[in-house]
């Protein structure tokens, strides 16, 4: 399939590079477990670094990923290249479309962070910033674009996202909700699971987070939603990731840190893009949704009131 694929994006009305790139790694990522041991080494290799795919040499890729020089042909083979030059030119044209520019505020303040010899505090801070930088790049915009119109378009959203990730999930819950109110948290406590899932069909999203180690709730969610036909949005950190087969849309965010649990701030980040452009290309229904839940917490005395 991803041959044809590749093939309509030669043409005049071809995708650009990031959207080549991003079907490339949907079918790596489907490939992935039934994958010869040596190929999986490859692919994650592929999955992990495409800049480096982009611009090395095959033998410095193949050195880098620890396999052969041919089994990386190989892969690109399995893939529908005829060559991996071919394959690789995928990979150099997304990242020639170059991320989208990050305020230097970033800079100055690694800058002022410097002056300081807590050395645990700018290795947080230094980790902090590389996931934000992942997340903010060219064809992450236009997942952003088409996860949105996703969300806008369906009758109802799941909301999925257990023990490291279940702030993830509440977050996106409770905030989402107060523009859609079509969005429902799924807490599947007390194996109430299969119940709260069992409303939804086709035309439904279910967006769902998970870091390694992978919970067997999220799985199982995933499994119960897909056989129901609904339409997935899977935030994780890798392409290699068990969540990522079936998936319509996969947001690989970075949770590198030197804390010892997985930092969510590049997850937390992505929700806040995604509500945000929700709202910002959803009908005007959302907007009186907020202003209308900002009207009944004030009345209610949710808030404190400053003279």
């Amino acid at each position: 399939m991803l041959e044809q694929d590749r093939r309509d994006d030669t043409g005049p009305g071809a995708d650009n590079g990031p959207a080549r790139l991003d079907a490339v790694n949907r079918q790596l990522a489907e490939a992935y477990p039934e994958l010869s041991p040596q190929l999986k080494l490859a692919a994650g290799y592929v999955l992990e670094h495409p800049v480096e795919i982009a611009f090395q040499s095959v033998r410095k890729s193949a050195t880098a990923a620890e396999v052969t020089a041919s089994t990386l042909v190989r892969l690109a083979k399995r893939m529908g290249f005829e060559s991996f030059d071919q394959f690789r030119e995928v990979f150099q044209s997304a990242v020639q479309a170059g991320p989208v520019e990050l305020s230097g505020r970033a800079s100055q303040l690694r800058s002022l962070a410097s002056q300081t010899d807590d050395q645990v505090f700018l290795d947080v801070g230094d980790a902090a910033f590389d996931n934000i930088g992942r997340l903010f790049t060219a064809d992450n915009q236009q997942r952003v674009r088409e996860a949105a119109r996703r969300l806008l378009a369906a009758e109802k959203i799941a909301v999925v996202g257990f023990r490291d990730t279940f702030a993830c999930a509440y977050h996106f819950a409770y905030v989402g909700r107060i523009a859609m109110p079509n969005i429902q948290l799924i807490r599947g406590q007390e194996g109430g699971l299969l119940t709260e899932l069992a409303p939804f069909g086709e035309g439904d999203v279910v967006v769902a987070f998970g870091f390694e180690p992978y919970c067997a709730e999220t799985m199982r969610a995933l499994e119960i939603t897909r056989a129901a036909g609904v339409s997935a949005i899977v935030v994780t950190e890798t392409m290699r990731s068990p969540l990522v087969p079936g998936a319509s849309i996969t947001f690989p965010v970075a949770n590198a840190t030197p804390h010892f649990f997985p930092s969510i701030l590049s997850a937390i980040t992505l929700i806040e893009v995604l509500l945000a452009e929700c709202v910002a290309f959803g009908p005007d229904d959302l907007v009186d949704n907020v202003a209308s839940f900002e009207s009944r917490m004030r009345a209610m005395g949710a808030y404190v009131e400053q003279e």
